[in-house]
């Protein structure tokens, strides 16, 4: 790795980065990266992401591996850069194009998608960073593709942050409108947030279940589709009232669905298990949503620890490279450099 790490020729500032440093740049798909717990080889080809060299010269800086992941990632950038149009974004067509490419990239390595995904959230934060104005049909290929892309792999920590980041871009008053909703109830919905954290606490320390309750974050963009969808005002979307509860096993999951329901009052066809029956991306938890005693109603999520890697990393929380095929779960690696 020392060799690369001094390497620093062929590194420039990327046009397709609006204006990001490509050392910046980097430093951000890197991280990104190492929060889904990618190997060292997809670190080493962040890390170099902004380098320009060929096949050849690549393989010997940082390695065959890291070369390959690199020059995939290119690959996606260039027919990416193809089929934007003037407006910044692509046609229908221009979509599928698109998709299929990241989507033969996946079949060939996942990482090569994960590489361009992490690439992409970096740009949205600098865009929002710097303040930078965006055609809208840009914000809204991040969403049909670069969100729904992540959203299929099961990346929920991704997902969740391209769809808020483009559609601050998208809607920026909506957007600032539910911001200063959340902001304005926030000290009452923590103390709301508090009290039912320590009552969900003291339900399973009671039935000797061990486990973690949290407060769930809010995410703006699925705020603005739950609004949307079933016509409620900011007041009685339960959705800004969310819990989350980790236990060990499935059959923890449901005892502590039984005591939820025994505690507090369920709402009718409000009640999903997405444990027996998991969605396509493999997501695995118990939902239900209940009232208290004053009518007020909020979410609450059981799944166990593993169903909840699952669900913040995808794909990514179970596949580590290894001799040519993804097995086991990704690990860190000992000794690894980059981390």
């Amino acid at each position: 790795m020392s060799n690369a790490a001094s390497a620093s020729e062929s590194i420039k500032i990327i046009d397709g980065w609006y204006g990001e440093p490509s050392e910046h740049h980097a430093a951000g798909v890197l991280s990104i990266l190492k929060l889904l717990h990618l190997d060292e080889a997809t670190l080493i080809a962040a890390h170099n992401i902004a380098r320009t060299h060929g096949k050849e010269s690549l393989t010997k800086l940082i390695g065959d591996e890291s070369a390959r992941l690199l020059i995939g990632y290119r690959g996606l950038r260039q027919a990416q850069a193809k089929l934007v149009r003037n407006d910044g974004g692509l046609s229908i067509s221009g979509q599928e194009e698109m998709l299929r490419k990241m989507l033969l990239a996946f079949g060939d390595d996942l990482r090569v998608v994960l590489i361009y995904l992490a690439s992409r959230l970096q740009t949205l934060r600098w865009i929002t960073q710097e303040k930078i104005e965006m055609p809208t049909a840009w914000a809204q290929e991040i969403l049909n593709i670069d969100a729904s892309l992540a959203n299929r792999l099961g990346i929920w920590q991704m997902k969740w942050e391209m769809e808020d980041l483009a559609f601050r871009v998208l809607s920026p008053e909506t957007y600032r409108d539910i911001a200063k909703m959340l902001d304005g109830k926030r000290i009452e919905r923590e103390s709301f947030i508090n009290l039912i954290v320590s009552k969900l606490q003291e339900e399973l320390n009671a039935a000797r279940i061990e486990g973690e309750v949290q407060g769930r974050p809010k995410h703006i963009y699925s705020i603005w589709k739950k609004m949307q969808g079933k016509s409620l005002d900011f007041a009685n979307l339960y959705d800004v009232r969310a819990f989350r509860v980790l236990v060990d096993d499935v059959k923890s999951c449901y005892a502590i669905l039984g005591i939820v329901h025994n505690v507090w009052q369920p709402v009718p066809r409000e009640f999903d298990d997405y444990i027996a029956r998991p969605k396509p991306n493999g997501y695995q938890s118990l939902h239900t949503v209940v009232m208290d005693e004053h009518g007020t109603a909020f979410e609450i999520q059981v799944r166990t620890n593993e169903m909840h890697q699952q669900a913040e990393y995808g794909l990514a929380a179970h596949w580590r490279y290894k001799e040519g095929a993804y097995v086991g779960t990704a690990t860190p690696l000992k000794n690894n450099p980059m981390r």
